[in-house]
């Protein structure tokens, strides 16, 4: 399954790799890349990931990252 998701608060390289690792963190994700210039994160991951789980992830990888929308792919 792969999944776009729109952010708000990456504003570097930094925030990137921060969100990339809290999602290559669950159990099925096998690619992540979140780009700051366009505030989206693409994933690939196994069909049993949710989308709670991404939005956990992305949401716990910094104070001021939120998800806006997580659409498939």
């Amino acid at each position: 399954m792969n999944y776009t998701i729109k952010t708000e608060g990456l504003h570097c390289g930094h925030c990137d790799a921060s969100v990339e690792s809290a999602l290559l963190n669950i159990a099925g994700v096998t690619d992540a890349d979140a780009d700051h210039e366009t505030n989206t994160v693409t994933v690939e991951c196994a069909d049993e990931v949710t989308t709670d789980q991404l939005t956990a992830a992305v949401e716990g990888a910094g104070d001021s990252f939120k998800v806006v929308s997580i659409q498939a792919a």
